[in-house]
């Protein structure tokens, strides 16, 4: 008894071994690039700002800057290394499982990255604009009668905001695989999701609501499209209940007429 579980045990840590060592060759290439990578998420506040003159982001310590760029290079080299570390994960986990549980998983990993960069999209490309521009109506110009107000940021909250946001956005969208995962070892029914619509309805209103920038268009962003994923994941399951019956309507028959024969 003790063998196979210190088996598993030496298993976990070399797995565990691999990814380490694929995030932190992840995080060494995308340390050069910081800068580079930290421009293209200022892109959305540059375009908000009309691209003036004179426009800056400030480190107010000595150590911010490196910080920064060190953080950013965790963020991209976790991207570079995510398929490695999912692909370790399932050489731990697949020996054990049976066939048709891993006809179940593979969809899973193959539509998780897809959904979480549509959900990071539209943070990038849609909610960080409006939001940007929303936060930035607070200035108040040159006048001869009094003082300017001008956006300042730091180059660490700046890049921790929209680090949340892109996070954020990506794992809401894993909803339908969160929705069809815990509908398939029967936690969730059919009957329950669709019985209670309004109260997810509900649930996706204050997800959005705590996780978005506090204007309009951030919190619809995340609500109309999470809704729609709920929907979507609904119908999914009711053709994949179809599908099971049918086959088992199928296999009932067949074993009679063999039983017959």
């Amino acid at each position: 008894m003790q063998k196979p579980f210190l088996e598993h045990l030496i298993e976990l840590r070399l797995r565990v071994l691999y990814a380490l060592i694929a995030l932190g060759l992840g995080i060494v290439v995308c340390y050069p690039f910081a800068p580079q990578i930290f421009k293209f998420l200022l892109e959305p506040l540059w375009q908000a700002m009309g691209e003036e003159e004179g426009r800056r982001l400030i480190y107010t310590g000595l150590t911010e800057a490196f910080l920064t760029y060190l953080k950013l290079a965790f963020f991209g080299g976790f991207i570079l290394a995510f398929p490695m570390i999912l692909w370790q994960l399932w050489l731990f986990i697949g020996p054990g499982l049976y066939d048709h549980e891993k006809n179940l998983i593979w969809p899973f990993l193959i539509t998780s990255p897809l959904l979480f960069l549509m959900g990071a999209g539209l943070a990038y490309y849609v909610v960080c604009p409006w939001a940007w521009q929303f936060f930035l109506s607070f200035e108040i110009p040159v006048t001869t009668s009094g003082l300017p107000i001008q956006l300042e940021a730091r180059m660490s909250e700046y890049l921790s905001l929209i680090i949340k946001l892109i996070l954020a956005f990506g794992l809401c969208f894993q909803l339908p695989l969160l929705i069809l995962g815990l509908a398939n070892i029967g936690i969730l029914s059919l009957e329950g999701l669709k019985r209670k619509r309004k109260y997810a309805f509900l649930i996706i209103v204050v997800v959005a609501a705590v996780i978005t920038p506090p204007d309009i268009i951030s919190p619809l962003s995340l609500i109309i499209p999470l809704y729609a994923l709920y929907e979507i994941s609904v119908g999914l399951l009711t053709i994949s209940l179809k599908r099971k019956g049918h086959h088992h309507v199928r296999y009932q028959m067949d074993s009679r007429e063999s039983r017959s024969l």
